[in-house]
């Protein structure tokens, strides 16, 4: 397993144990203390549990599950899927710090780096499914159905 596959699970584990903090932070704030949280706080630990959990770690068992890239295609470049890393991974960390701003503080401002924060997550996940494309084919299946085997 090379280094950007290692940087999208752990990454992906990391925004895993802050979405679930988030989680219980927000169960002790409402059942324990009674006091409640808005939208944002849950947005914010969705975001941080569908994307950077989820996302992250679909796209890093992508790459290294995938075969190779064909000497061919012309998509796939190791670059872009590590420059689609760091901005998944900042847009995701900005949103849900502002989000948890959010969440106690409304400022108008904010919301307009919430919307930066996604549109980062969306060009990353854009970015690094156009480089991988290529990557997505069946490598000797198609040979086995042809041959009548079942799986």
């Amino acid at each position: 397993m090379f280094s950007t596959v290692r940087y999208f699970i752990k990454t992906s584990v990391i925004f895993l144990a802050i979405g679930i903090i988030t989680g219980l932070y927000m169960a002790i704030s409402k059942y324990v203390f009674k006091s409640g949280y808005t939208q944002e706080l849950i947005s914010a630990h969705t975001h941080l549990i569908l994307v950077g959990s989820v996302m992250m770690m679909i796209m890093g068992v992508a790459l290294w599950f995938f075969p190779r890239a064909e000497k061919e295609d012309r998509r796939y470049n190791p670059t872009l899927i590590l420059i689609s890393y760091w901005i998944i991974t900042i847009g995701t960390s900005f949103r849900f710090v502002f989000q948890v701003v959010a969440n106690f503080v409304y400022a108008e401002w904010i919301h307009y780096l919430i919307a930066l924060s996604s549109f980062l997550q969306v060009i990353a996940m854009i970015l690094f499914f156009y480089s991988m494309w290529g990557r997505i084919r069946p490598v000797g299946s198609h040979i086995r159905e042809a041959k009548g085997e079942k799986f």
